[in-house]
């Protein structure tokens, strides 16, 4: 079952692949009007074409609950229908042209996928592309192993790119979204205005967890945090770790009622696990530290109430 964070990066990717099709659709179209192309050659480019818009139009209509499996699938298709791709065009230069599009496949697999997926699949798109222009006899074979350098590095730097980009939104034990990114998602939720409602959830004992079993102990009650079933949350919600044994969870379109009830199937899901909760409803004119102070208060009023408990901050500061 996926969970909340790997929905969102999967329609993250979505996206991505979205517009890397629409521009495979547009540079394969714009390569096919400079040759005549009759016959068997003809219907292969229509049908590439019409693969790739194809393609673009699922991912922006559905992408977002397409599960990974799938979304590889479609890479290894576009990977495959480019290098057959190259045996269609007379000139050499059309097929070095379309050749170039695979950069695209290496930097989309790249950035969303792991780095044992790329060195399993990789490979072999890349042999598929220099055996098909190879074997049309008129590619030199430095043109190739050029082609070669240039995806080999551009997939190096771009999966330097996203570790890095991972590091700086993401916390390195969960997965989860940190507190930066969590703090930007509720700025722009503040700004944009609008109802909805922040929970701040706490670890009940979590010290005792450390101090009695150990660290990892600690670590694995954290992770059943984060794999949380996506089914659990509405919509557009966003779990985040705040630090320690403290998380976050954004409802986007939820008021504070409904927001307690998304809460409570939390904890539900979580059996075993001791959660103290304070949710706050943005209320006009609220800042992102008025906001937090009174989630904050709700929790405290929650934990002094005898914890495992989920409290409603009223709009003047106190829980309800």
């Amino acid at each position: 079952m996926r969970t909340a964070t790997a929905r969102r990066s999967s329609a993250v990717m979505a996206e991505t692949m979205a517009v890397l099709c629409a521009a495979v659709t547009l540079a394969g179209g714009l390569v096919a009007l400079g040759q005549d192309l009759y016959g068997p050659r003809a219907v292969a480019v229509v049908v590439l074409l019409v693969v790739a818009g194809a393609s673009a139009v699922l991912l922006v209509v559905r992408g977002a609950s397409l599960p990974r499996r799938v979304l590889g699938g479609l890479v290894h298709t576009g990977g495959v229908g480019i290098g057959l791709a190259q045996l269609v065009p007379q000139e050499p230069q059309a097929a070095l042209a379309i050749t170039a599009l695979l950069s695209l496949v290496v930097v989309e697999v790249s950035y969303f996928f792991p780095a044992a997926w790329v060195r399993r699949h990789m490979p072999a798109l890349v042999l598929l592309s220099n055996g098909t222009l190879l074997l049309r006899g008129d590619v030199h074979v430095g043109y190739v192993l050029a082609i070669d350098a240039v995806l080999l590095a551009l997939g190096l730097v771009t999966s330097q790119l996203a570790e890095r980009a991972l590091g700086a939104h993401r916390d390195p034990l969960t997965g989860l979204p940190n507190r930066r990114s969590s703090d930007d998602r509720l700025q722009a939720l503040v700004a944009a205005g609008g109802t909805f409602s922040v929970a701040l959830l706490d670890l009940d004992h979590f010290k005792e967890v450390n101090d009695t079993a150990g660290h990892e102990a600690g670590d694995r009650v954290l992770l059943r945090v984060a794999r949380l079933p996506a089914r659990v949350l509405p919509p557009g919600a966003v779990l985040a770790r705040q630090g320690g044994d403290e998380f976050v969870l954004l409802l986007p379109g939820r008021d504070g009622d409904q927001a307690v009830v998304d809460v409570w199937r939390v904890c539900d899901a979580l059996a075993g696990i001791g959660l103290s909760c304070g949710v706050a409803q943005h209320q006009p004119g609220d800042t992102v530290a008025q906001l937090m102070r009174r989630a904050d208060g709700a929790l405290y009023a929650a934990k002094s109430a005898g914890r495992g408990r989920v409290e409603l901050a009223a709009a003047t500061g106190t829980p309800a």
